[in-house]
């Protein structure tokens, strides 16, 4: 029986529960119960005698939830509730940088440690970017709470061990600390390598690919790269793990001796440690690193090494650090893939390899197919619900995409390894030895690029009934599983492959009905709204101020699940970030014959970025200067030009869209005095939907303008947010206005269609 597994998944179970289950208050009781129960088998000794395995084993499941309940509520009072006090008050605070900043869009951020297993994140302007890991920072600050940001609870900063947020009151000065000792020598390798990682290759795109590869850092990788990589299903070749530690203990094999067992051992732990640190300490190379610890000692002790066994004590080590980083995804996924792998991918590379070839080459080939595709198929099998969850995508050709491109990845990130500490050593002959690298990179990015273009590629829960589909499948070969026989695979294989396409088909033909529909997404504080008619579909705007919610991923999932391949046009009202940080992954993944935008003033940069994205992808660009139509199917688009001056807000584009008698109007972030110009200026219809101005500002949607376009339904694109939107004084507004109001923070995605000119 496997006690150190049994113990440290039971101990993860007790964890999970404390991370997702609301009210701490519940765990020492829980853990109370747990206890009894364990007590009450042991008092069933006599008559549990014959299943002593199975006892051992309850009890074993018993205390240690009751053990992880206790040591995650003794863990919040003595680290986690000593912040609280501090929490929504402006107060000093003192820290030191554990990690090098990074730049955000109003400044830089850079995570401190303010006590002991207590980390928070401070967020200042530029000049944090001269910071060095070690060196101490005291000042003012608010304190926010990191774990709930007004109404919603976050596991993002608190399953990294941070549990504040610090957001800077000025006063702060920064001192020398401990900067520069050896203490922080694997942050400072890292950096170290990302330098070098740039003076070798010089364009952008390999440089970035490298970066992450080798450490970890994604902040390098373009938006195309990493959305063509996602969408092919191999993100996961950036998430340094077992591929990156079995390479470096292959290559410390290559200059010790295999006959000096220990030697190469305690040499190869040490090398591990540091490049664990060097990594950042992610669960996946902690979990590597545990892992290979385990092989590496295991013959020393003449013991087997055993995959669960390891793969369990790896996750207990993980949460005695930190109980709440079994909240992570990186960690869920990271030991999700890896458990699939030792459960059933060894399993279907028995099965595929257990027929005799005569040949040799032909082994060797059949082996190394079967290795890659069963360990692909094998890592998808507790993966799959996962992803589906956090990231709402199914990948129906991650299968394909890495048995391509892994291999090659492989080679790429030891070609690069090799290269960079040659570059330490001999600048130019590193330049040279990266074109290598640099073939190897393209090739895989080609292979992601192509594996995206295919249509179908991949899934996306947007359609209500994949979820339904997908634990049909989970069932039906559960229950295989469960009986003999080798047919009832390619049988269930069949039925898999039919009711997929008839979940295909439903998910696209609801919304392909009446003239015209009008679908606003769920961006949180943002807005995107998509008009569709026949085959046609325009999106306007699409972004978010919050940024735990990709509006690009939203958009393109949506659209991608209706079954539009391409869009007539976007369109841009204005230039602000809510309105369009989106964009960026939505063209990356959505083909787009016009964009639309208004010549107005930029200060944030994104009209050039967007005309050179349009540029990349030939999308015809048109700004709207005067009164702009086009068909979008049985519907019709007029564009009107900006009417406002000063803030961007009121320079903004508004669109009327029609078919029939059905009229639905967009103004953008617009307030109350250019909404007056609008309607003075042009002859608007009686429009029966409104997407109300500024996600429900009390300064837009007034009486006057209400009066004039006399709106029956009104929809609030609007999520999580410190201005107040929407205001009681524009519900007000809009509910004597006789308007029936949707909310996408109350309703999520709201559509409306229209059928002849009727909702």
């Amino acid at each position: 029986m496997r006690i150190l597994a049994t113990v440290a998944f039971s101990f993860a179970a007790g964890c999970l529960a404390a991370a997702v289950l609301p009210w701490d208050g519940w765990l020492i009781w829980a853990a109370g119960v747990l206890l009894c129960a364990a007590f009450a088998v042991l008092a069933l000794k006599h008559r549990l005698s014959a299943r002593r395995k199975l006892r051992l084993r309850l009890l074993l499941i018993l205390f240690s939830l009751a053990a992880s309940l206790v040591y995650t509520a003794v863990y919040q009072r003595l680290l986690v509730a000593p912040l609280a006090d501090n929490y929504g008050e402006v107060l000093p605070f003192e820290g030191t940088v554990v990690d090098y900043p990074v730049a955000t869009n109003s400044g830089a951020k850079v995570t401190v440690r303010i006590g002991f297993g207590q980390k928070g994140v401070y967020y200042g302007d530029e000049t944090l970017l001269m910071l060095q890991p070690g060196q101490k920072l005291r000042g003012s600050a608010y304190w926010q709470n990191a774990m709930r940001i007004r109404d919603d609870a976050i596991t993002t900063f608190s399953s990294r061990g941070v549990y504040v947020l610090l957001y800077d009151r000025g006063d702060v000065t920064a001192e020398q600390g401990s900067a520069g000792s050896l203490l922080w020598l694997p942050q400072r390798a890292a950096r170290a390598i990302q330098d070098q990682v740039r003076q070798i290759w010089r364009d952008d795109t390999t440089a970035g690919f490298v970066s992450a590869m080798l450490t970890g850092d994604r902040t390098g990788l373009s938006v195309e790269a990493e959305t063509a990589m996602s969408e092919a299903g191999l993100s996961h070749l950036f998430a340094v793990s077992g591929l990156h530690c079995t390479f470096l203990v292959t290559l410390l094999g290559l200059l010790i001796s295999p006959a000096r067992r220990r030697l190469f051992a305690v040499c190869a732990m040490a090398v591990l440690f540091f490049y664990m640190l060097l990594a950042g300490m992610s669960p996946s190379i902690v979990r590597s690193c545990i892992m290979l610890l385990f092989v590496l000692t295991a013959p020393i002790f003449r013991r087997d090494s055993d995959g669960p066994t390891s793969l369990g004590a790896a996750l207990l080590v993980i949460l005695l650090f930190n109980p709440h980083a079994i909240a992570s995804v990186s960690l869920q996924l990271s030991f999700a893939a890896t458990m699939g792998i030792l459960l059933c991918g060894e399993r279907l590379y028995d099965r595929m390899t257990e027929r005799e070839l005569s040949h040799v080459w032909l082994r060797r080939l059949r082996s190394f197919l079967a290795a890659s595709i069963a360990s692909s198929l094998g890592a998808l099998v507790f993966t799959i619900p996962l992803t589906a969850w956090y990231f709402n995508i199914f990948t129906l050709l991650s299968p394909l995409s890495n048995l391509l491109v892994v291999p090659a990845a492989g080679w790429a990130f030891m070609a690069s390894f090799c290269t960079v500490l040659l570059g330490f050593v001999w600048l130019p002959g590193a330049q040279f030895a990266g074109w290598l690298v640099w073939a190897l990179v393209h090739y895989a990015l080609w292979v992601a690029q192509a594996v995206m273009a295919v249509p179908g590629h991949a899934l996306y829960f947007s359609n209500r009934y994949l979820k339904y589909w997908l634990g049909y499948v989970y069932l039906m070969f559960g229950a295989c599983c469960l009986s003999r026989g080798r047919r009832k695979y390619v049988l269930a294989g069949v039925l898999a492959a039919l009711t997929l396409a008839l979940t295909v088909w439903l998910g696209g033909a609801e919304y392909r009905t009446g003239a015209m529909g009008v679908l606003t997404l769920d961006v949180g504080q943002g807005e995107s709204v998509l008009l569709y008619s026949e085959d046609s579909a325009v999106l306007v705007d699409c972004g978010s101020s919050n940024t735990y919610i990709d509006a690009g991923g939203v958009a393109a999932d949506q659209i991608a699940t209706m079954g539009f391949t391409r869009l007539d046009a976007i369109v841009v009202t204005h230039y602000h970030a809510d309105h369009t940080n989106g964009l960026y992954e939505l063209m990356a993944r959505v083909p787009a014959d016009r964009l639309y935008l208004p010549r107005i003033e930029d200060e944030y940069g994104v009209k050039e970025r967007l005309l050179e994205l349009a540029e990349r992808y030939e999308i015809a660009v048109s700004y709207v200067d005067e009164v702009t139509s086009c068909a979008v199917g049985q519907a019709s688009l007029r564009l009107y030009p900006p009417l406002g001056e000063g803030d961007m807000n009121e320079q903004g584009l508004t669109v009327l869209c029609s078919a029939g008698d059905y009229d639905v109007l967009m103004t953008g972030d617009m307030a109350g005095s250019t909404e007056k110009k609008l309607v003075q200026r042009y002859p608007l219809p009686d429009i029966e939907l409104l997407v109300v101005g500024h996600h429900g500002s009390k300064y837009s949607s007034t009486q006057e303008f209400l009066r004039a376009v006399q709106p029956e339904t009104a929809v609030i694109s609007v999520g999580d947010n410190s201005y107040g939107h929407p205001a009681d004084e524009a519900l007000l507004r809009l509910s004597a206005a006789g308007c029936e109001i949707y909310r996408t923070d109350l309703q999520g995605h709201v559509l409306l269609t229209v059928h002849e000119g009727e909702e």
